[in-house]
């Protein structure tokens, strides 16, 4: 089994956040604890990736079309750290 940690922004992030986004986000964690980063991967809703460039060593997760989910596994310690959860900003400044 694995265990989630997150940051403690990620309560403030949460409260903002749609319903739907919510009920994704338990089903994300579900999936994450039971089968881990292999489990996330496989469902394709998720669009489950890693990352490049300063976020190198994350991944980020779709929970809709605009929210995310970023994190780092830990595999010898079976822990996800859920950094962030945001609504994707697609504008460019």
């Amino acid at each position: 089994m694995w265990r989630i940690e997150e940051h403690r922004r990620v309560d403030k992030q949460l409260a903002s956040a749609p319903r739907e986004i919510l009920k994704r986000y338990e089903k994300w964690k579900d999936i994450a604890v039971l089968s881990g980063p292999p489990g996330l991967r496989l469902i394709k809703g998720f669009n489950d990736e890693a990352l490049s460039g300063e976020w190198k060593g994350h991944r980020s997760s779709r929970l809709g079309l605009q929210w995310r989910i970023f994190y780092r596994a830990v595999p010898d310690q079976q822990l996800f750290q859920v950094i962030s959860i945001t609504a994707h900003d697609y504008r460019r400044p």
